[in-house]
């Protein structure tokens, strides 16, 4: 799959970094390919060879106790290995994984299962980065090129306005069980929380709800802002979601498939939690927490507009009762910050950097979006990203503590 996510960029696409938070396709694929030599090809397969000496250096990320690493904000300088060279490296480590894990026995097999799953849930979620930083790449471009056209849009209409969720307070259980299937480590221990009744919204907040919020002074009134929001929007001159253009006095944005007239009825996407939060403050209401959005979530199966679609863009939300679009086309902030749950400890040596060292500076997504992968995604699913983002498939579900009257 990762590979089909790329096959329609050309090789000068795949070496450009736009930002220091994105890398280039062709170090993502490299990256992945790196994780599974790193930590089961070298520590598990006898008499492995590494494809190249400096590869392991070149395509480290922040893993500190496996190595020194090449500078992330420069990865856009390393022309050498060239995209062909970076294809032969993943083709290589395929077929050494698949000769290794062929010949294992059982004893052997349960040692590295716990490690190559990882590494293909780790590939997952470098197909989303893939996507997510090509498209900031591509918006580069004053030409505003598509990723892949020939995608059939949607016909635009209005969703109904939004229905307020009651849950009632309690006790509740939230985190991961231990039952074998696959976690990652800060999804648990699995733990209890007490919650005060909540409303929550059945459906994410549209583009076109979110365009009445900047066509009232949303960026311009500091009273709506947390105070680092209101420095980065006086710092970055923020007046709309990433990607949004004016033009004639028209909103525009720009997708996957190029610019296209803003798509009112569509989830509003590529905000940050400090959008997010701003604009729930001018709604009368509020971002719901981390633990809100779980327990919600307990009777909403894991359907939606993932990346198998190929849509790749959030989708008008359907006319059924009850919450909508819990999963799939944007991951939705909450104002939880990413923190270790009760009893949390990271795994020993460089595996245990994977997620617990980010637990500082940075907030709770839910829900997964439109370049998720349907089978990654779950209702324990804790993303995070600090405050800033906006380039990730990011919007916004409101939450309060009595139903308010918004948004009319």
């Amino acid at each position: 799959m990762t590979m089909d996510l790329v096959d329609s960029l050309h090789r000068e696409d795949m070496v450009v970094q736009s930002m220091e938070d994105t890398s280039p396709t062709k170090w993502h694929l490299a990256h992945t390919t790196w994780f599974f030599e790193t930590f089961v090809l070298r520590e598990h397969a006898a008499g492995y060879s590494l494809f190249h000496p400096d590869f392991p250096f070149l395509f480290n990320s922040y893993y500190v106790q496996a190595g020194p690493r090449f500078s992330r904000p420069r990865r856009g300088m390393v022309t050498r290995p060239t995209v062909d060279e970076t294809i032969a490296y993943r083709r290589y480590v395929d077929d050494a994984m698949d000769t290794f894990l062929a010949g294992l026995d059982g004893k052997a097999q349960a040692l590295v299962s716990e490690l190559v799953t990882l590494g293909l849930n780790h590939e997952q979620q470098h197909q989303e980065l893939i996507l997510t930083d090509i498209k900031h790449v591509l918006h580069q471009n004053p030409l505003r090129p598509a990723f892949r056209g020939g995608v059939e849009g949607e016909t635009e209409s209005g969703p109904p306005p939004i229905t307020w969720m009651f849950f009632e307070e309690g006790l509740f259980e939230v985190g991961r069980d231990e039952n074998g299937a696959f976690m990652f480590d800060n999804e648990g221990p699995r733990h209890r929380v007490f919650l005060d009744s909540f409303f929550l919204a059945d459906r994410p907040c549209t583009s076109g709800e979110y365009l009445a919020f900047v066509k009232d002074g949303g960026y311009e009134r500091p009273e709506l802002w947390l105070s680092e929001g209101w420095a980065t929007v006086e710092r970055e001159g923020w007046t709309a979601p990433l990607y949004w253009e004016e033009k004639d006095g028209v909103w525009f944005e720009y997708t996957m498939d190029g610019l296209v007239p803003l798509r009112a009825s569509a989830p509003v996407v590529h905000v940050s939690l400090f959008e997010a939060d701003a604009f729930a403050r001018w709604s009368n209401a509020r971002l719901p927490t981390e633990f809100e959005w779980e327990v919600a979530a307990a009777d909403v199966g894991v359907e939606g507009n993932f990346v198998e679609s190929q849509q790749l863009q959030p989708r008008v939300a359907n006319t059924s009762t009850g919450l909508r679009q819990m999963y799939g086309d944007v991951w939705e902030w909450t104002r939880s910050q990413y923190s270790p749950y009760p009893r949390y400890a990271p795994a020993p040596g460089a595996i245990g950097e994977y997620n617990g060292k980010f637990m500082c500076n940075q907030f709770v997504l839910r829900g997964g979006s439109c370049a998720t992968s349907a089978t990654h995604i779950r209702r324990t699913y804790r993303n995070f990203f600090p405050p800033s983002a906006r380039w990730q498939f990011a919007g916004i579900r409101l939450a309060a503590d009595a139903e308010p009257d918004l948004l009319t």
